[in-house]
């Protein structure tokens, strides 16, 4: 058979197992191919077994054998046999004999033998295509078939915890599912939280990947070999592909050596790595000489000489108090001491326990402990450092950190930064700041941003068995969330009843066949939210929409019975009399949809009986009556009276009952000669007749309307309604029987020699009508009642019941509360999520089915009420009122508080009277007009949509009296100073104070009262105001507040001062002028607008131009210098005064210009002596012999220098070129050039380029040699 997850392509159908076998022995592998001569070789180490002394070969049909005889050591290992494409490997372990034995009792199974340290014996693994599987030493899991595919993440087969003796190898393995992946999967190993093992290959640890190509499954291995102490603890394999994710952790367990003989007493010390724990363990190996007790101390237990315990006094010393007063170099000693085993955890929580730390000599100011920040924001990392000028590097991981685009480090002193931007979860790691030898270490914890939910779950309602999926849709693809049923945590179980899918932000949660004990309520939780829905599963029932109904036919006509039921997958058989009917080619049976049909053609005599439908599966039957209506015919002389042949002897009315939309057939034999009238009639309710033909009698008009319906009228009679008459009968046909077709119906025939008539009474049974739109009451904080009216018009058949449906508002799916019908008109309806809005509907329901639903219930919303208001005190009192103040309370409710009700009584009274009408939304509230003396309890009431919740009530009854309280002035600190404002602004003083009963409060300036209407008062109970609108200079001085309760008073003196600009200086002038310098003077401001000078602002303008320029501001003299004047112009000059409000508006400036004189200056040219520039001519930059091809031009190119510029000649074998019209001479800043057109091997020569000016003479050289291409 093949093995799970792969296809079915194997030319095996028996497969060779791996065995372990003793020395000495036979190893015997049987294979069974599929069919008989195939041919199968036998493989070892890639090269094929042929028989002989060794090995033997035997094929038997499809059976074949391969005996391995006399088994050593040498013949360990792995062998494979090839069938056609198919290739299966299979291991031979050969043990010792005396291992061989097995010990007494039952043999274990394969999964049950004992496998050595780091090693597991992989069973058969086979690979179509002729392509070996990979395979390790050892392995921590077995390679035995593929496991079933992981419902959630990528792991088909995750890797698993193992154990190893130091020096041993291990190999974990992990296998991927590829056959939805385009791209291989990203995988990544780590040790403990951050250490990427892609970085330690090396002797001790090999990174191996493959694919399989047949079963389509990625294997990726971690090989360890010579393992050590320091390999233990936990790790971590990481799988990523372009949209999914998914991770593994996993154990490494390393054992050392036991027994006394081989204990080294210096390996013993050296630190190990601790397992386990969720401790980070760091793989470097700086830690790898720093000795360690711990180890020694849980190997000598193991050698240690047994002591009776009742000899040992147990130890009292307090190893925490020792440990924090020794010095760290005792720790070692200390610990060996009182045998203590996690000297590394003790020391970690002793930091926190240090009251003094040792003061660090390289850093000022560390690191912080951790630090926090949310992921694409920025963190910046400092520290202070002692010296300024020490060299630092950061680390993260153990790894130095470069400067990059997202790492930046600053200096600025002895300060040093590391600012990491647009951080990751990439970024959370553990960061040193390392300074010379000395360290300081901090954890950064990147936080996501909060998951929200998008698109919430919705209510479901399934049968037992069905498959249910709930659907959430979040902010964020890839974000980890968690289902909870009724508040517990979902996982996954072994038969896997719950899946969980993740498809980009959308979340499902599968369960495929649900019971009755997945009821419930279900919730999705993110970081930033949660999203709740409602399960309920109903046991699996059968509704009838439509039964069959009581037929009456004639002879030779087709009955026709149907019923209609709510599952469209139910099978059923007919039963005729209870037994069961089998179709021929009369009887026909249909099953199409929902609707089970049973026809039966040619109706005899033998086919009226009782027949019933039963469903399979279901204790339901239903059940109708066939009647054949018998036909007698009397023979009667030719003039024979029309008759009716109907089965009423005493001619009262038959009934006959239709299903409404159901073929209502009536056939009413008749005889009579000559051939009689038929006509028919229907009784209408209002006295009133329809007419059935055109054969009325005029004076029958008024009293009944008749339709006639003859032979001559059935070829144009069509529709719903039609009449067809025959020779011995007449057939009265609606189609689609409706509510209107109810009535008696009147059958009459006619002929000369005499008539008859029948009544028939034919009943349209129909599904009720739609009930009125129910009403929501008694609305609570998970329930509420729904009442209803019954239908209009019940079909015909008494209403056996309603059936109850409720949705969200904002959902389409309609969600049933009942499957038993609810006999009553109302109905408490549960289960249902506070502060959502909800909307109802009925159904009627009668023997013949569902009513539609009637209009939905106006929106409701479940809530339950507050609770009480918190913190219900009394503010104040006075003769006839109280003051109270409250907090809201801390449950308000899904709808919000609507407000608050205030309610008293007498004390010793059970009476309580409302304080005021309706509600206040406010939490405090002046209750007026209350009785002087009166001892009252109040109590406060917080009320919200579904009604009122608990009273809070004062403690102590509250006497309703005014309190005296001696008056007092709360004088602000900003108004016990000077108040300044200018000239046009508001002035607004506002005192607080206190005192009962409401004092009186007076205002005075400069001990009058204060008079007119620039200045108004007012006053409240708690505050004065004094109010100017705009301020004038006559407002300033001293204002004085009085504050009386009878003999009682407080006072406060303000100090106000309106200040305004100043006027301009008085009497500037020029005091004296001299050189580039003028001294003016001038005398202060006659107004300083109520504030001191604060200085002043000189300015200059030239006559010329007459433009200010500012010499001096914020000058606070009265006289001053003004330099740097030009000669020969005249000046102005100004002066403005400034005081805290500003400049003055004016200026006070010179009458007449001061003149600058020019005096008499005469100019003398420097003497500079004549420079000499005058160089004989020189090569910078002489010819290069060149060898260039004939026909292509050839430049030659030098650079000389000299001065004046010297005169270029070109010579070629000592002749001068300036006339040769080929050669072509060019200068341009010293550079030279000769251009050669188009040379021939003739043009080769000694080329010289001459230079000459007055200071003499230079030349350089060059060979040129042409040469001709081949």
């Amino acid at each position: 058979m093949p093995e799970p997850g792969k296809k079915p392509v194997s030319a095996f159908s028996k497969k060779p197992r791996s065995v372990e076998v003793a020395a000495g022995s036979a190893a015997v592998f049987e294979v069974e191919t599929e069919r008989a001569g195939v041919k199968v070789r036998w493989q070892r180490g890639g090269n094929d077994i042929s028989a002989g002394d060794k090995f033997g070969l035997a094929a038997e049909g499809t059976r074949h054998t391969l005996t391995v005889r006399d088994v050593g050591p040498a013949d360990q290992g792995s062998y494979a046999v090839i069938a056609g494409s198919s290739k299966v490997k299979f291991d031979l372990k050969v043990i010792e004999a005396e291992k061989a034995e097995p010990p007494p009792g039952p043999a274990p199974t394969p999964a049950e033998a004992p496998e050595g340290p780091g090693e597991a014996l992989a069973s058969a693994t086979e690979v179509e295509g002729g392509s070996p599987s990979p395979e390790g030493s050892g392995s921590a899991a077995p390679n035995g078939p593929a496991a079933p595919d992981d419902p959630i993440g990528l792991f088909v087969m995750r890797p698993q915890d193992g154990e190893v003796t130091v020096g041993g190898s291990i190999t974990f393995s992990a296998r991927v599912a590829g056959a939805s992946l385009l791209k291989p999967p990203m995988v990544k190993w780590f040790k403990g939280k951050w250490v990427d093992l892609s970085s330690k290959v090396g002797q001790h640890l090999q990174l191996h990947d493959s694919y399989d190509r047949a079963s389509k499954v990625y294997l990726f291995e971690l090989h360890i070999t010579d393992a050590q102490a320091t390999f233990a603890g936990g790790y971590r394999c990481e799988v990523s592909t372009k949209d999914k994710f998914d991770s593994c952790n996993f154990n490494l367990t390393v054992h050392e050596p036991i027994g006394p003989g081989d204990l080294d007493l210096r390996s013993a010390f050296r630190r190990a790595s601790l397992a386990g724990g969720g401790r980070r363990i760091s793989d470097s190996s700086e830690d790898a000489g720093i000795l360690d007790f711990s180890s020694l101390l849980k190997k000598s237990s193991s050698f240690r000489t047994p002591r009776d315990s009742k000899l040992e006094a147990p130890a009292e010393d307090d190893v925490w108090e020792i440990l924090r007063q020794a010095s760290p170099s005792e720790y070692e000693r200390i610990a060996f001491q009182h045998g203590v085993t996690d000297l590394r955890g003790m020391l970690k929580r002793l930091k926190g326990m240090k009251r003094e730390e040792k003061k660090s000599t390289a850093f000022q100011k560390k690191l912080q402990p951790a630090y926090q920040v949310s992921k694409g924001h920025k963190i910046r990392l400092t520290v202070e450092l002692a010296d300024p000028d020490a060299e630092v590097k950061w680390l993260k991981n153990g790894q130095e950190i470069q400067m990059s685009g997202r790492y930046i480090f600053e200096s600025n002193g002895a300060k040093r930064t590391l600012t990491i931007s647009q951080c990751s979860l990439a970024d959370d790691a553990a960061y040193q700041c390392v300074v010379g030898g000395e360290k300081c270490s901090t954890e950064l914890f990147v936080k996501e941003p909060p998951v929200l939910i998008v698109r919430p779950l919705e209510d479901q309602l399934v049968m037992v068995g069905q498959r249910v999926e709930f659907e959430c849709e979040v902010s964020e693809e890839g974000a980890q969330v968690k289902w909870l049923k009724d508040g517990v945590e979902l996982t996954r179980e072994e038969t896997f009843k719950y899946r969980f899918k993740k498809d980009g932000r959308r979340h499902h949660l599968i369960i495929n066949e649900a019971t009755l004990e997945d009821a419930g309520h279900y919730a999705l939780r993110t970081s930033g939210g949660q999203a709740l829905a409602e399960l309920i599963v109903q046991e699996k029932k059968l509704e009838v929409y439509q039964s069959i109904a009581d037929l009456t036919v004639g002879a030779k006509d087709q009955a026709v019975f149907k019923c209609e039921v709510s599952d469209e997958n139910v099978r059923g058989v007919w039963l005729k009399n209870g037994k069961e009917l089998v179709p021929d080619s009369r009887i026909k049976v249909s099953h199409i949809g929902r609707v089970h049909k049973l026809t039966i053609d040619d109706v005899t005599p033998a086919d009226e009986a009782d027949y019933s439908f039963v469903p399979e599966g279901f204790a339901c039957n239903l059940s109708a009556k066939l009647h054949f209506m018998e036909v007698k015919i009397d023979f009667v002389p030719r003039q024979e009276p029309p008759k009716i042949h109907l089965d009423c002897p005493g001619r009262t009315p038959d009934t006959i009952v239709v299903v409404a939309g159901n073929k209502l057939r009536l056939d009413v034999p008749i005889s009579g000669d000559p051939a009689p009238t038929v006509i028919w009639q229907k009784t209408i309710t209002q006295g009133k007749k329809v007419s059935s033909g055109p054969g009325d009698a005029p004076g029958d008009a008024g009293a009944s309307d008749e339709w006639v319906f003859d032979k001559k009228l059935l070829c144009e009679t069509e529709g719903r309604v039609r009449v067809e008459t025959t020779k011995d009968r007449s057939i009265f046909t609606v189609e689609g029987a409706e509510k209107e077709d109810e009535g008696v119906y009147t059958v009459t025939v006619k002929n000369p020699v005499g008539e008859d008539q029948v009544n028939l009474t034919v009943k349209v049974i129909d599904v009720p009508d739609p009930p009125a739109a129910p009403k929501i009451s008694n609305v609570g904080e998970d329930s509420c009642t729904v009442q209803w009216e019954p239908p209009a018009y019940d079909g015909g058949q008494p209403v056996l019941g309603y059936i109850l449906e409720r949705k969200k508002k904002k959902s389409y799916r309609w969600m049933r509360l009942n499957f038993d019908l609810l006999r009553e008109l109302r109905h408490e309806a549960r289960r249902m999520i506070e502060g959502v809005v909800y909307e109802m509907r009925v159904y009627a329901v009668n023997a013949i089915g569902m009513s539609r639903p009637s209009p939905a219930s106006q929106p409701f919303m479940p809530v339950g009420p507050p609770s009480e208001p918190s913190h219900l005190a009394v503010e104040d009192v006075s003769d006839t009122t109280v003051t109270l103040k409250w907090r809201p309370p801390e449950r308000e409710g899904a709808g919000g508080l609507d407000g608050y009700s205030v309610e008293y009584c007498q004390e010793g009274c059970s009476e309580w009277v409302a304080a005021l009408e309706g509600l206040t939304e406010r939490t405090s509230m002046l209750v007026k007009d209350l009785p002087t003396g009166a001892r009252l309890l109040f109590r406060v009431r917080a009320h919200n949509v579904a009604g009122p919740g608990a009273p809070a009530t004062t403690k102590e009854p509250v006497t309703v009296q005014e309190i005296l309280q001696r008056p007092r002035l709360q004088l602000p600190r900003h108004l016990r100073q000077t108040i300044q404002r200018r000239v046009g602004e508001p002035v607004n003083l506002l005192i607080p104070f206190q005192g009962k009963p409401r004092p009186q409060v007076t205002w005075t300036k400069e001990g009058q009262p204060l008079a007119g209407e620039e200045v108004s008062i007012r006053n409240s109970p708690t505050d004065t105001i004094l109010f100017i609108r705009a301020a004038r200079r006559t407002h300033s001085g001293t204002y004085q507040v009085t504050l009386r309760i009878e003999n009682m008073e407080d006072k406060a003196t303000l100090v106000l001062q309106i200040v305004d600009k100043p006027s301009p200086p008085q009497d500037i002038r020029v005091t004296e002028a001299w050189g580039f310098n003028v001294a003016l003077e001038w005398k202060p401001p006659q107004d300083d607008g109520n504030t001191e000078i604060s200085g002043y602002t000189v300015q200059k303008a030239d006559t010329k131009t007459m433009e200010w320029f500012t010499v001096l501001e914020h000058y606070r003299r009265t006289h001053c210098v003004v330099s740097e004047l030009i000669i020969g112009n005249g000046y102005y000059f100004r002066v403005f005064s400034h005081n805290m409000v500003g400049p003055s508006d004016k200026a006070a400036t010179t009458k007449e210009p001061v003149f600058i004189p020019r005096p008499g200056i005469t100019y003398e040219p420097p003497n500079y002596k004549a420079l000499d520039f005058s160089e004989a001519p020189s090569f910078t930059h002489p010819l290069v012999n060149r060898s260039v091809i004939a026909g292509y031009n050839a430049t030659l190119c030098c650079a000389v220098r000299g001065s004046p510029k010297p005169k270029i000649s070109w010579l070629k074998n000592g002749l001068d070129l300036g006339e040769d019209a080929r050669f072509r001479m060019f200068s341009k800043q010293g550079v030279l050039t000769l251009e050669i057109r188009k040379p021939c091997p003739y043009d080769g020569g000694v080329y010289v380029c001459r230079a000459t000016n007055l200071q003499g003479e230079a030349q350089c050289e060059c060979r040129l040699e042409v040469r001709v291409p081949q």
